[in-house]
Order: structure tokens, then sequence, then C-alpha cells
């Protein structure tokens, strides 16, 4: 909510010397989160007048449109003589009164004004625009055309307020009263402790039954419902400068004089209101909830299909309007065009204030995607009691400005309500805030905002109109906190009792995240939203478990409606983000929880609020919940090693993701095995599966290597990307995370060098094992060093696997016989198994 700091004034009588800062401080310390102050015509400065356009001549011989006019300013240019000023703009004729900079003016932007030399001519000043002088949008695009009546030679920056303060204020959804002048009014008005002159305060005639007929059929969806007629507009009136102003520093666009009156009194006092092309409207205007399938063309000119849940205004024809969200384009006000005399202008309206139900405006709106600021102020909550005199107000404004007549017709449809009433301690706010106010200072807190309260330790506080959202005793001890200053609040810190440190499964995390880190491996931290496309970008199988998603019933984004179930799409989404920007070398990881839905799927219990949970309502509300594994996952493009004076570097390949699975299974303490496999997102031919031994059976955990050329064309990731992903609640469970001291041998190691020739096809895991198994106890490690393939020396899909055997027993020196006897067992197992064949 724009709030000017000129219009402010008018209902609250600040100092003279207080600024917008001032202001915004002021407004903070009550709880109002007042986001900026715009200085407008903060470096501007005169001469900026009046003037009239005397004489125009069209320049010829240009690419575009060029006017060199002569222009009557008065005295202000020292002469009284005309100013020659050359113009681009058409949208202004001989004789019409507009704004003129002369020479030694700063315009907005430090752009200074000087004669100059352009188009043949000198140029002694400008025309100015409304975006030159920074007054926003004024729907015409071009030159400022001030009513005929307007003196020249008068200081426009006096006429057209172009010197001011606005405040910018965040209003949250709870409230709606300062999304008004009248509710910022009334707040500042509290923080100052002054009295406020409340613009509502007007004299209203009451209902008579020579109003507009109007008949409401739902009044849980519609409470109140005024309606008040205005006949004899002039076709020619238009909006004054001082309104358009007004406007256009609250942020909206001047249209015509009907629609600004409405939009005027909307931010003035906060009430929506609509006006009516009353020879538009047939018959009885009614208020119910659609039925489905009508349809209603709305003022942006949308045709929408109504859902039976929708508030509807009508006529005898039909929709005429989304109540609380837009009108129909059928009874619009139509605007006076001067080329057809008048022809087709409004001079009769209809005047509607109502009061509409809060969650059907809201669902309306979102429904049809139709945001307005009438549907933003109903959904945050609407003074009820406003209608009828931000009718009034806006009867007045339209009869003192178009020259109309207000008849005495006044209808007022209102269904029986009572206002709302709580109870509440008197020392209750004391309790809350840990500060002892008192009852007086409660009760005076209370007042200001607007309660009406009785009683003494009991009190009992009936709440104002405009403020919807003082339900319950909380609410109003919230009031009187916020207005003896949340800074006042002392800072006490508790003390929690003495703890037992971080859980096994947090310490596992914590190393597996330093690991990773201290392998050069930068954390990305990416939202659990998915889209279910990304499944088939990443190239899973349609039967893929990852594909069953949990969807939330009001996600962030229509786009990604499902929580995740692996955490690749987010990481390979910043791997693309961060190549995007310049930055082609990178090595990511996450750790965070995936989301999997339980195969019978059960509706969590609403959990009591006035006591704990029992042990039974948490089991059965966890009972309800999807599975929530914890997986860490890389992704790596880009050079694994820099180039330098040390090397040539490298790039990132698939034994850097498979080497960071092995980094977190060393610190899970888990054996993790690799081989062989083929899984969705992964190269075929360079991926490997990684497994774990659960409960004697082999279990899948993740997948590492390159990822597919399909997937990095279609996510436009960098070429031969690699990832990987483990599932770390599994690597948990059958890890052993006691650290285990290094065995130190003072006996030699033996070294045996091994070359086996297989098939292509056969895994070096394979081979490694069996070498591994038949070697026996004296083995200490086994390196593979060596890879080769060569079809003249080793045969056709054949290829050389090298492997380093170190041997040591712990009481003494080994053999060569011993040795070389090891050896020979585990090349004679891995003949056995793999068919290997010693290299001659």
């Amino acid at each position: 909510m724009r709030v000017p700091l000129s219009w402010l004034r008018e209902y609250v009588d600040l100092p003279a010397t207080e600024t917008g800062r001032d202001v915004q401080a002021k407004l903070i310390s009550a709880g109002l989160e007042v986001e900026t102050v715009e200085h407008l015509g903060a470096d501007l400065k005169g001469p900026l007048v009046v003037g009239q356009v005397l004489t125009i001549e069209e320049l010829e011989g240009f690419k575009k449109p060029i006017r060199f006019c002569t222009v009557d300013v008065g005295r202000a240019n020292g002469t009284g003589e005309p100013q020659e000023i050359v113009c681009g703009a058409r949208n202004f004729s001989v004789g019409d009164k507009v704004v003129v900079v002369l020479p030694g003016a700063t315009l907005p932007g430090g752009f200074s004004i000087s004669a100059r030399k352009t188009y043949g001519k000198t140029s002694h000043g400008m025309i100015c625009s409304s975006d030159e002088l920074g007054m926003g949008d004024d729907g015409t695009h071009g030159i400022i055309v001030l009513p005929p009546e307007t003196e020249v030679g008068k200081d426009a920056i006096e006429l057209l307020e172009l010197v001011d303060e606005v405040l910018d204020i965040a209003v949250t959804a709870n409230r709606g009263d300062c999304l008004s002048i009248r509710g910022v009014a009334r707040e500042t008005a509290i923080a100052y402790g002054l009295p406020l002159r409340d613009p509502a305060l007007l004299d209203v005639p009451g209902p008579n039954a020579y109003g507009y007929p109007v008949k409401v059929s739902d009044p849980a969806g519609c409470d109140r419902f005024t309606a008040r007629t205005v006949t004899g507009l002039s076709p020619e009136a238009r909006s004054p400068i001082w309104l358009q102003r007004r406007l256009q520093k609250v942020g909206m666009r001047p249209i015509s004089l009907a629609v600004d009156v409405t939009n005027y009194v909307m931010m003035e006092l906060g009430q929506p209101l609509h006006a009516y092309d009353r020879h538009q409207v047939q018959g009885t205007i009614g208020v119910r909830r659609a039925q489905e399938g009508e349809k209603i063309v709305t003022l942006d000119g949308v045709e929408r299909k109504l859902h039976a849940e929708d508030l509807v205004i009508t006529d005898d024809r039909g929709p005429i309007g989304l109540a609380g969200v837009m009108g129909g384009a059928d009874t619009e006000i139509a605007d006076h065009d001067p080329s057809e005399e008048g022809a087709g202008a409004t001079t009769d309206v209809i005047i509607e204030a109502a009061h509409f139900d809060q969650v059907s405006v809201a669902r309306t709106a979102r429904r049809h995607k139709l945001s307005s600021e009438a549907s933003r102020r109903f959904e945050r909550g609407v003074d009820p009691q406003a209608a009828a005199a931000a009718a009034q107000r806006t009867v007045d404004l339209l009869v003192l400005l178009a020259g109309g007549t207000a008849e005495a017709g006044v209808t007022e449809v209102i269904a029986p309500g009572a206002p709302h009433t709580s109870t509440v301690a008197a020392d209750h706010p004391d309790k809350v805030a840990g500060v002892t106010y008192g009852r007086e200072t409660v009760v005076r807190r209370l007042q200001e905002v607007g309660c009406d309260v009785y009683g003494q330790d009991e009190l009992i506080v009936t709440v104002p109109s405009w403020r919807p959202d003082l339900t319950d005793a909380n609410d109003l001890a919230e009031e009187v906190i916020r207005l003896e200053g949340y800074e006042n609040l002392p800072s006490t810190l508790p003390r929690p009792p003495a703890g037992r440190g971080l859980t096994a499964r947090q310490r596992l995390h914590r190393r597996i995240g330093r690991a990773l880190a201290g392998a050069g491996y930068v954390e990305a931290l990416n939202y659990p939203f998915v889209s279910e496309q990304v499944f088939d970008q990443l190239g899973l199988e349609a039967d893929d478990p990852a594909r069953r998603v949990v969807k939330l019933a009001n996600p962030l984004s229509d786009e990604e409606p499902a929580l995740r179930t692996s955490l690749l799409p987010g990481l390979l989404a910043a791997l693309r983000r961060n190549d995007g920007r310049g930055s082609h070398d990178l090595a990511l990881f996450e750790t965070g929880l995936v989301f999997q839905p339980r195969d019978a799927a059960k509706v969590a219990a609403n959990l009591p609020v006035d006591r704990r949970p029992s042990p039974d309502d948490i089991a059965a509300l966890n009972a309800a919940l999807p599975d929530q594994p914890r997986h860490v996952a890389v992704v790596l493009a880009g050079a694994r090693e820099q180039a330098g004076w040390w090397g040539k570097g490298r790039p990132a390949d698939w034994a850097d993701a498979v080497e960071a699975a092995r980094t977190v299974a060393r610190e899970a303490g888990a054996d993790l095995r690799m081989r062989k496999g083929q899984y969705g997102p992964w190269h075929p031919g360079r991926c490997a599966e990684l497994t774990v031994t659960v409960d004697g059976a082999e279990r899948v955990v993740g997948h590492a290597g390159e990822l597919h050329p399909r997937v990095v064309k279609t996510l436009g990731l960098p070429a031969r990307a690699c990832a990987m992903e483990l599932d770390l609640d599994v690597l948990e469970r059958v890890g052993d995370t006691v650290p285990q001291a290094p065995s130190i041998s003072t006996f030699p190691v033996a070294t045996q060098d091994v070359a086996l020739v297989v098939d292509a096809f056969v895994p070096a895991a394979d081979v490694e094992a069996a070498l591994r198994e038949g070697a026996g106890e004296l083995l200490e490690s086994i390196r593979l060093f060596d890879v080769y393939e060569n079809a003249e020396q080793l045969g056709e899909g054949r290829k050389s696997l090298a492997y380093a055997l170190r041997f040591r027993a712990d009481d003494r020196t080994l053999t060569v016989d011993e040795a070389s006897a090891a050896r020979e067992t585990a090349v004679a197992l891995a003949a056995e198994r793999t068919g290997a064949v010693l290299r001659g």
C-alpha cells in the first residue's frame, strides 16, 4: 500500500517538521512493515510552469514527425515573449494548456534543461509528459494537457503536487484495514498520540423504498449491499488534477471520472466500489452463486467460464460481475469521445458498495487467476460498516465534480449480525509479554484501536468492525504489545537443560558434508518441489518407483506440485543455472530428504491444540506421512583438476562420481561395492551400480557415473556431466561408525604384481573379488593400476587387468615362497571364476 504523506496529513495533524522517515520509524515501531519512503520530486528544480500553445509548425524532412511550437508562459521566462520549443509529441493542439520546463531547470533523474539547437531550430525548453516529470502512468503516453481554466504561468510543481513523500507499506494478510489511507491514518494517529479525523464519519441517509431494486440470494456470501444512483453526469467532466495525482501516487492509473472516483474512495476508505452504467443494467441487481457453465466477459475483455462456487452480481440477463473481484464488460462505464459529440458516454450510474465473504472472494480470484485491488482488500478483510459511508462519499464527489444529481433512493440490504465480542483477562497481555502493563494501559490501548472495553479483572471487549482479525484473547494481547513497542520487550535468554550433544545420525551427516567439502564439492540447498515432467527428462521407465510422488494440495507453483523422490532434479538445475552464469567448473553436493508415498495412504487426524498430543496421536500422524529417507547426491562438470604450471589438469569424469560414493561410504563405515549398472539418467556404459549387504542380502543403494547424452541435451547441462546419488539411511544402517585405529606392522611388505587377460565384458570388480578371496588372510591390499586393450597382442574382445598385491604377516617376515603361493592361489581362483589367464 502506497501512502502519500500529503494525503495522510489530511486526517492526522502531524507536526510540520515530521518527514516520511520519521513517520516510517513510528509505524515500524507500531508493527507495520514500511519498506521504503519514496521522495517524489527530490531532484526536481524549476522553473516549471503552465503554458498555452500559440502556434504549431510542422517540420519536414525528418524521419519522425517534429513540431516547432510557440508557447505563452506569461512572465515566467522574464520577458513575456512566447517561448520557442521543439517537440515530437502529437497529442496536443493550438490553444491547449501544457506543462513547460524552461532553461535552467532540472527534471527527475538529474536531467538539466538548457537552450539547444535541434532539427534546425533552437528549442528553449521542453513541453513535458507525465513520464518526464516522474508522475507515473496517466494513460495518455504523451504530453500533459491541462484543463482549459488553468492559469498561464502558474507554477506547475505546486499545481501537479510533484514534491511529496510516499510510504510503501507491505500489508500483512491480517491487516486489511491498512490497505486504505483511513487505516494507515488511524495507526499514525495512535503512534503519535494525535486525534484522527475519520473520513468515514459522514451523514448518510437511511435506506428507503425508492432505491434501485437489489435481491441478495446468498446472505452468507454478501451480508451487506448498498446501492446509490447518480444521474445527469456531464459527459465532458474529467477528473481534477488533485484526484488524478493522488491516484498516481498510490500506484493507480486515471481512467475516467466515474471510475477514478470509485478508485479514489476505495483507496481512501478501504471499501471497494463498483459503478454500473444504469442504462446497461436490466432489471433487479442480484447477488447469488453462479450456475455451473455460466459465462461472463470481465472488464479485462476475457470471457470466463464460471464455477458453481463463484459469487456473482446479476441482472435479468445473468451475471454482470464477479463479486468482489471484477465487474463485467456489459455494464462498463463508457467514456466521452469528443469526436462523437458525447455519443455513448455514461451519464447515469449505479454505485455498488457491498461486503463479500473473504473466503469466497479469495477462491474466485485464484480460480480465475484474476487478482484485483478489490479482491486484495476483500481477501484481507473490509470494514462492513464503511459501505454506506463509501457510497455516500462517492455520490458526493460525483455530484461535485461531474454536476450530477443524487437520487433520493437508498438501497441497503443487510443480513442480521452482531459485533464480535471476546473475553480476556486484564493481565493476559502481561503474561504473554512477560511485562507488567497494568489494566489501565491494556484498556487504553484496546480503546485506541477502536475496541469497546468493559469489566475489571475480566475484560469484555467488543472489537471494531474494521478489525476482523481480532478474534481471541491472544489477538488482543498482541495489539497491546505492539502498541507499547516490541522494542521495549525484555530480552531474556532461556536456560536450556544440559543436552547430550548431536545424535549419531547428525554426526554422520556432518562428517559426510565435511568430507565432500574437503574433496572440493560445494553444498547446494534446493527446493524439494519438482514437476512430474522431470522424470521423463531423466529417462526413467514408466513403472519406475521414483515416479510415484506425493502431491501438494496447495503448491507454491502449479508447475512443481510434487515432492521430490530424488535429489538430482534440484542439483542438476543448480548445475545448469551456474553453468549458464559463467561458472563452468562445478562440483556440487546436497544431503536432504526425499519423499516416497506409502502403499496404503492414510489421512492425518486433526490434533488437539489445548494439550500436548499423546504418543498414540503422534504415532498416527507419523503413520500418515510419506517415507522420508535421507539421500546424498553430487553432480560434476568441467575441470576436476585445473591446468597450470604444475600440469595439464583433467576434466571431471565418471570415476570422480564413483569416488564421491566411496568417500561417503568411508565416513559411514559401510562396505560399498560397485558393479556395472544401467539406470535412468546415467550413460549405460559408464554407470556404476552401488550395493551393500543388508541382513545377508545384497541391496542397491544408488548409482554413480556419467549422465546419458540424451539427458544432458534435454536438461541443457554441460557435456559429459556426471552424478551420484546414495541412500544415506541404508548406509547408516549397515555401517560401523566406531573409529577403527589402523594396524601398524613392524614386518616388511611383500609386493607381487599380476596381469590377467579376460574377456572385455568381464567387470574388473569381479576379478578383484576373486583375487582378494583367493589370496587369503596374508593379503593387505589390492590395487588395479593398469587396463590394457590391444587386439593384435591379446585377441579380439580381450583386455588385460594389472593388479598390485601387497602381502604382509603380523608376526613374521614373509618368504618369497609364501607370497608367491598366495599370489598363485589368487590367480587360480580368478581363472576359475572369470576365465582369467596370466598375461605372458
